[in-house]
């Protein structure tokens, strides 16, 4: 994790002085667990999670309100601010606020969409197949939100099959085990 670390501050800004670096994937592959562990080996990196940001009937129409809140104030080196939706009162109720920091991780499925690629220095694609994400991330929510997968998992088949994240990914980690993929970049063998 060190030597990706060191490898991400080392790239150019890529959203004004900012290296915006997408942590993507399946729901249930380990992004917000990957972004925690790689924002803490980045000295406590801002992350912004795309959950905040979907809403119950906007799965992925994230962007607008993405661009607006984060990417746009961060783009001219002012710190950003975002509305935090919140799943249980279904409405946006909070703010979290985002420094504009060297390196600020944008994690959830889809961070690194066409959209959002052009002001990434990096997208980063957690590697373990929809069912077994889809599995995983039923058995940590319960069975109260099963309906919820159900109609999750057809959106996000859909998004992916029309705006794919994965082919842009130089950095691969294992879901299971968040080790950085062999041959991909940011694994030890092969930094500089």
């Amino acid at each position: 994790m060190t030597s990706l670390a060191v490898e991400l501050r080392a790239l150019p800004p890529s959203c004004g002085p900012v290296r915006l670096v997408a942590v993507d994937g399946h729901a249930g592959s380990g992004k917000t667990t990957f972004a925690g562990r790689l924002a803490a080996a980045l000295d406590g990196a801002p992350v912004v999670h795309l959950d905040d940001l979907a809403t119950h009937t906007e799965p992925f129409e994230w962007t607008g309100r993405l661009h607006e809140q984060v990417l746009e104030p961060l783009a001219v080196g002012r710190d950003a601010a975002y509305r935090v939706y919140d799943w249980t009162l279904r409405r946006f109720a909070t703010t979290a606020a985002v420094p504009a920091a060297p390196v600020v991780l944008v994690e959830g499925v889809g961070a690194g969409r066409r959209d959002v690629r052009p002001r990434l220095a990096r997208v980063i694609w957690m590697e373990l197949d929809a069912v077994a994400a889809r599995r995983r991330g039923e058995e940590r929510d319960g069975p109260e939100l099963a309906e919820f997968w159900a109609g999750w998992a057809h959106a996000e088949a859909a998004h992916f099959a029309a705006d794919p994240s994965r082919p842009y990914a130089a950095t691969r980690v294992d879901g299971v085990t968040g080790r950085i993929l062999p041959g991909t970049v940011g694994e030890p063998s092969t930094s500089p």
